[in-house]
């Protein structure tokens, strides 16, 4: 079986996010999400709206998120509807707080630790999804990349503390935390397996602080931008991602590194392998 592709490009501009999305051949059909990380209020590193609204409009997609399982700016419907205005969504497309109206069960038979994942209910009004996420480190995940974008956050409010909790919300803060991981990857195959190849996966380099955009208080990024990934493939593209901070000649790459190795990020990306969400061997084309 062939490789998956993973398209590169150093041009870390707006038409970059529309040449990689463009490099991947596809057009995804009916109604389209866009999964982005709307930003935490306070957090100074995550991708601004003007950024990423030619490739949403390219794509004719939705904005969608869903609310947090911890106390924030985002962890209630109110709260994240008066997030996506004050950071500037709502100016560029349409936006979704997909669990405003519940949530619906999706089913993982296959999952390592965990058989069930709750989603925002109205991802079943969409055909497609286009995932657009913001490569970082992570405080739990170690990094967080496509693979956490499609997990944990297309999971509702009650889905993440059950995905942080390995099926019991009442452990969220206190799970086995590589259970945890392998939990992200039961996750991210629901997803995937419900949109049945109709996903295309963005990954953009840069800002690459060692915590999350769901970070109100976050580190400044030590290590420089690298550029812009895509693929058809989430586990192909992380691991790319991934290699491309490993390869770095940057000494500021060591900060990001220690946050990765000290969570044992990899774990998810194994597991999604595993799983058979992707590959983690990949042809790294460069344009």
């Amino acid at each position: 079986m062939a490789k998956p592709n993973v398209y590169f490009t150093k041009n870390l501009t707006s038409d970059g996010v529309v040449q990689m999305y463009q490099a991947l051949g596809v057009a995804l059909p009916g109604k389209v999400a866009v999964k982005l990380h709307s930003g935490e209020v306070g957090n100074q590193n995550f991708i601004r709206p003007p950024f990423l609204k030619p490739v949403i409009d390219l794509v004719g997609g939705t904005i969608v998120e869903c609310n947090t399982a911890y106390a924030g700016k985002r962890d209630t419907t109110k709260a994240h509807w008066e997030t996506m205005k004050f950071h500037g969504w709502t100016e560029i497309a349409a936006v979704d707080i997909m669990d405003e109206e519940g949530e619906l069960e999706l089913s993982v038979p296959q999952g390592q630790k965990i058989q069930k994942n709750y989603v925002g209910s109205h991802l079943s009004n969409y055909d497609s999804m286009l995932v657009l996420s913001h490569f970082k480190g992570h405080p739990m995940g170690g990094f967080g990349g496509a693979l956490k974008n499609i997990s944990i956050g297309i999971a509702s409010s009650h889905g993440k503390a059950y995905i942080h909790g390995v099926g019991v919300v009442e452990d969220f803060w206190n799970s086995d935390h590589d259970s945890f991981l392998e939990s992200m990857a039961d996750a991210a195959k629901s997803v995937t397996d419900y949109f049945d190849g109709k996903m295309a996966f963005v990954n953009i380099m840069c800002n690459m602080s060692v915590d999350c955009d769901c970070c109100a208080v976050a580190e400044d990024p030590k290590i420089g931008d690298i550029g812009i990934l895509a693929s058809l493939d989430p586990v192909a593209l992380d691991q790319a991602c991934l290699d491309l901070v490993y390869a770095s000649d940057d000494p500021g790459k060591s900060h990001l590194i220690e946050r990765i190795e000290s969570r044992n990020g990899i774990l998810t990306v194994e597991a999604a392998a595993k799983l058979g969400i992707g590959s983690r061997e990949y042809e790294l084309i460069t344009l």
